[in-house]
């Protein structure tokens, strides 16, 4: 990434556009681990783009794909990531958020970030999905930290009181009435190792509902850049220490296959009431 990502990024929203033949997007879609499969569920790609031709490296991780599609969503034009890096894998905070910057600089206002998690509060169960209602960044870093954004670009002393959108969940839990969406607030760390259950004994008191290894950061830039953002986390397992099953990664890919069809059908019904 260079001494300045959102120049970088908008050399990467302009390739998009050509690749796309679009020459902008409405909303952005983040797939978390075991979500991909729920992109199918949002109808035909009309342009499939490699996250390395918008400077974004290809994601290591099973259960990311590294791929975008474009893909019409109700009149709207929705910009897809089937995949994301983490900064476990040795990215730098600015590489962590390419694709969100990228796609504000394509005309994105609104970003829907989808993570798999960790379940700490009680009552949530494998399979569900929980809507995030605010965020601990225990990542020990930032997407504004270095050089300050450039001129025109806001100050990098960003309000983060009401950092995921009420007028989204509250359009999120309309789209789906039939189905009670409860929230809670998402602690990212990390990783890559699972928390012992020590660390999952100070996130609740920490007033965690949710842990994970991503989204925290992409947030950040997100609301930095003054998109709305809506973040959900399917619960792929209960945290260490609150369940006696060992945690293991093929189990969360799993849990988000069976969820799959599910999962797509919410984010269409979030995407249609959105408008």
């Amino acid at each position: 990434m260079t001494a300045d990502p959102y120049a970088t990024a908008v050399a990467s929203a302009a390739r998009l556009a050509e690749l796309t033949g679009k020459a902008q997007h409405d909303v952005a879609v983040v797939l978390g681990s075991g979500w991909a499969v729920a992109a199918d569920t949002l109808g035909p790609a009309d342009a499939v783009v490699p996250l390395t031709d918008l400077g974004i490296p290809a994601p290591g991780v099973p259960g990311h794909q590294p791929i975008a599609r474009s893909v019409t969503v109700g009149g709207q034009a929705v910009l897809v990531f089937l995949g994301r890096v983490h900064l476990y894998e040795g990215h730098s905070p600015a590489t962590v958020v390419h694709g969100v910057r990228t796609a504000i600089a394509a005309g994105c206002t609104q970003v829907i970030l989808t993570n798999a998690a960790g379940g700490i509060a009680d009552g949530l169960q494998p399979g569900q999905p929980v809507l995030i209602g605010d965020q601990l960044n225990l990542t020990g870093a930032s997407p504004l930290t270095g050089p300050p954004p450039p001129a025109g670009y806001p100050s990098r002393f960003t309000e983060m009181t009401g950092l995921y959108s009420t007028d989204l969940r509250t359009a999120a839990r309309a789209a789906v009435a039939d189905h009670e969406l409860v929230e809670a607030v998402y602690a990212g760390l990390s990783g890559p190792q699972y928390e012992t259950p020590a660390e999952v004994r100070m996130l609740r008191g920490l007033g965690a509902g949710l842990v994970g290894m991503s989204t925290v950061l992409e947030a950040i830039a997100a609301r930095h850049l003054g998109a709305a953002v809506l973040g959900i986390s399917l619960v792929t397992n209960i945290a260490a220490g609150l369940s006696e099953q060992p945690i293991d990664h093929a189990d969360v890919l799993a849990t988000g296959a069976r969820a799959a069809a599910g999962l797509g059908g919410l984010l269409a019904a979030i995407l249609a009431a959105s408008r």
